[in-house]
């Protein structure tokens, strides 16, 4: 039985079941036959496109107006894959062959672009889910979104999947003395060239892979960055 047959036939014998349903008459309400995905970048298509491949339908939604809109809108530009390419790949298709074995940012979001398209993989953008809640009554999902006008819409569904990524908010801490600064202090997200940096001294808190590919397009750009760090950097010649 279908979403849609289930729940009309839930709505025909079920008084708690009309009630709570009344409640959707002030926002548009889509009955979703598979699984709801929130998030459209590579974990999101992943699924989709696994799902389709066994018959089951899915509706994605994606906040921006993009998929994989982390690799698109919020990282740097020299940005490559830090582990090889084989590692990388979505299930069902791998990389181009002639891609090398760290592609490039652009690189990156071309597959993934290309991979949407294969799986006829359609985002439903601009679309920020603001809630999710499982209706016991119902026995589905109700996950309310908000359009890029404000409008409303709410989706029952039987599943709910999120992948909307661990990195998908930058994390900014508080600083003694950060509101006296007069310089520009910026989260990696907002980094994208160390050519408006060049003469600059710049100071990088971190040494993961952001902190230290960051270091090391200023210095190629020719700003003067310093790095500083939490603990002790170990390297491969540190003695215990």
């Amino acid at each position: 039985m279908d979403c849609l047959r289930e729940i009309q036939g839930k709505q025909a014998h079920d008084p708690i079941f009309i009630e709570k349903m009344n409640t959707l008459s002030s926002r548009r309400c889509i009955c979703v036959p598979g699984p709801l995905i929130v998030g459209a970048g590579p974990s999101g298509l992943a699924t989709a496109a696994c799902l389709k491949e066994k018959g089951v339908p899915s509706v994605v939604l994606e906040r921006s107006n993009c998929i994989a809109s982390l690799w698109q809108l919020k990282t740097y530009d020299r940005l490559r894959l830090h582990l090889p390419k084989h590692f990388c790949e979505l299930p069902l298709m791998g990389f181009p062959t002639d891609f090398p074995t760290y592609p490039t940012k652009q690189q990156f979001v071309d597959y993934l672009e290309a991979y949407a398209t294969k799986f006829h993989i359609e985002p439903r953008f601009n679309e920020t889910v603001s809630q999710a809640e499982f209706d016991t009554t119902l026995g589905f999902w109700r996950v309310k979104s908000l359009g890029r006008n404000g409008e409303g819409t709410e989706y029952v569904c039987r599943w709910l999947v999120v992948a909307t990524g661990e990195n998908a908010e930058s994390v900014v801490p508080e600083m003694e003395g950060k509101g006296e600064f007069c310089g520009d202090i910026r989260h990696t997200s907002l980094y994208k060239s160390g050519e408006e940096f060049r003469g600059k001294r710049v100071l990088v808190v971190g040494c993961g892979n952001s902190g230290m590919e960051v270091c090391l397009d200023l210095c190629n750009h020719n700003a003067r960055p310093s790095l500083v760090v939490r603990d002790t950097v170990r390297t491969a010649n540190s003695s215990p």
